[in-house]
């Protein structure tokens, strides 16, 4: 019997039963369900804006009337993708800096069995914190039947 040192989800097993490891040896990749975050890629006239524990929101595709709640925990110090090194000022434009939205800990327990790796999304955040959100954007009660599954509607 394995346990997880986590309150997690097995994401992938690596290793099949009977199988024989190295010391050390992965047997299961793990999702820690108190993690749960999105990574943003903004230019550095905007990352260069984001104060860490700015508020955003998250608007998963399959959920987009009901934005999530998150603040900024990380802007990346580096630049990524092409070029590597900036030569000039005309070349910044072209950087990307990761910006990492993190969902709080105790709400994200409600929602545990729906937490997934990979879910399309979109993030957001707001550079001036007295600014209001957009409509569309504005936090709302989730309701309970929003999670049920799709119940047939034809007659028998």
């Amino acid at each position: 019997m394995l346990k997880a040192p986590i309150r997690g989800r097995v994401q992938h097993r690596l290793a099949e039963p009977g199988e024989v490891l190295p010391a050390g040896g992965k047997v299961l990749a793990l999702v820690d369900l108190s993690d749960v975050y999105m990574y943003l890629f903004l230019p550095e006239p905007v990352a260069g804006k984001i104060a860490l524990g700015a508020e955003g929101r998250i608007v998963l595709d399959a959920a987009p009337d009901y934005p999530i709640r998150a603040v900024v925990s990380f802007v990346s110090p580096q630049a990524q993708f092409t070029p590597k090194t900036v030569e000039t000022a005309e070349e910044r434009h072209n950087l990307t800096f990761r910006v990492k939205l993190q969902l709080n800990k105790e709400r994200l327990r409600q929602y545990e069995p729906f937490v997934k790796v990979g879910i399309p999304s979109m993030g957001y955040v707001r550079l001036n914190g007295n600014a209001e959100w957009p409509q569309n954007l504005q936090v709302k009660q989730v309701p309970q039947q929003l999670w049920n599954p799709t119940v047939s509607t034809s007659s028998n």
